[in-house]
C-alpha cells in the first residue's frame, strides 16, 4: 500500500506560479543521469515550460518533478528521461479527469501515474539485457489551485519553505538510512556519513515488484517556496544552506540565479553525483512593468 496523506485545501488569494531549474553533470560523472520536468496543463493541451519562468495558476495546473536514473552503461540516463516523458504523456488526461469531477481524488491518480511508470520500466528492464536492473527516483510536484499534491519515490527529495521561513523536508529517502533518520535515531550528519545511505529500498523498476510510493497534498500559500532535487544536491549542502539559499529574498525564483546559485554550490562543496534543483514559489500577481 502506498502512503497518501490527505489534506484540507485552505482558500488563497488569485496566484501566480514562478519556477527555475538546472541540471548539472557534477565533476566526476561522465554523463548526467538527472532529469527534469516543468509543465502547464489546461483542458487542451500540455506545455513544456522553459527553464525560468512564471505564470498565472487560473485555468491551468502545474507539474514540476526530478528523476535520478540508475542502471549500467547509458540505461540510468534512459530511465529517468523515459520517467518524465511518461509523466508528461499521462498527466493531460490525469488533469481532465480531475477538473472534471467524475475522477479519483488527485492522490490516487497521482498512485495510477507512479504504478504505470514502474510497469514501463520493469518492461524494458525485462525485455532488453542492458536495461536489466535500471531504475529511476521520482519526486514530483502537481501544483493546483489551493494544494500541492506530490509523489515521491527513492533519495531525490521534496523540500517546503514556507512564507514564515520554516524548512520542511516533505519526503522521507526510501533507504534504511532514510528510515534510521525518520525515527530519529540518526541526525543530519551521522546519514550523511553512513555507509549505506545510497542504498535504495524503493525505486521505480530496478526490479522491484512493488513499491511504495509516498503520495500526499500540502495547501499553499502566496510566499511558499517548495525545491525538488536529487541526491547531489543533498550532498553538497546541508539543510541550513538549502533553507538560506532557498529562502534569500534577493534571488527571484523566476530568474537563472536561485536554482543555479543552489546547483553550483553544491557542485562546488562536492560534485561527486548529478545534481539537479527545481524551485518554485506560489505567489500573488506581481504587478506589471511601469512602462
Amino acid at each position: 500500500m502506498s502512503e497518501i496523506t490527505r489534506a484540507t485545501p485552505t482558500p488563497s488569494p488569485a496566484t501566480e506560479v514562478r519556477w527555475s531549474g538546472l541540471t548539472h553533470v557534477g565533476r566526476v560523472r561522465p554523463n548526467n543521469e538527472d532529469a527534469f520536468l516543468a509543465l502547464a496543463i489546461d483542458g487542451r493541451e500540455v506545455r513544456y515550460l522553459g527553464k525560468t519562468g512564471r505564470a498565472a495558476l487560473a485555468g491551468q495546473d502545474f507539474v514540476f518533478a526530478v528523476s535520478d536514473g540508475m542502471g549500467g552503461a547509458k540505461s540510468g540516463e534512459f530511465a529517468s528521461r523515459s520517467t518524465v516523458d511518461r509523466v508528461t504523456r499521462l498527466f493531460p488526461g490525469a488533469f481532465r479527469a480531475a477538473t472534471s469531477g467524475k475522477a479519483a481524488p488527485s492522490e490516487e491518480l497521482l498512485q495510477e501515474l507512479v504504478a504505470a511508470i514502474h510497469a514501463d520500466l520493469l518492461k524494458f528492464g525485462y525485455a532488453y539485457e542492458e536495461c536489466a536492473g535500471m531504475g529511476a527516483t521520482l519526486s514530483l510536484c502537481w501544483v493546483r489551485p489551493h494544494a500541492v499534491f506530490f509523489a515521491h519515490l527513492g533519495d531525490s527529495r521534496i523540500y517546503h519553505l514556507s512564507r514564515a521561513g520554516v524548512l520542511r523536508q516533505l519526503t522521507d529517502d526510501h533507504t534504511y538510512v532514510g528510515w534510521l533518520r525518520h525515527k530519529g535515531e540518526l541526525n543530519e550528519r551521522q546519514a550523511r556519513e553512513h555507509p549505506r545511505r545510497n542504498v535504495l529500498q524503493q525505486a521505480l523498476g530496478a526490479g522491484h515488484q512493488f513499491v511504495a510510493p509516498h503520495i500526499a497534498a500540502v495547501p499553499h500559500q502566496p510566499g511558499d517556496r517548495f525545491l525538488i532535487c536529487s541526491d547531489g544536491l543533498v550532498d553538497g549542502l546541508w539543510d541550513s544552506q538549502i533553507a538560506e539559499l532557498l529562502g534569500a529574498a534577493d534571488q527571484p525564483v523566476d530568474q537563472p540565479g536561485l536554482a543555479q546559485r543552489m546547483v553550483e554550490e553544491a557542485v562546488k562543496n562536492s560534485g561527486r553525483d548529478n545534481t539537479t534543483a527545481v524551485v518554485f514559489e506560489i505567489g500573488a500577481p506581481l504587478a506589471p512593468a511601469a512602462p
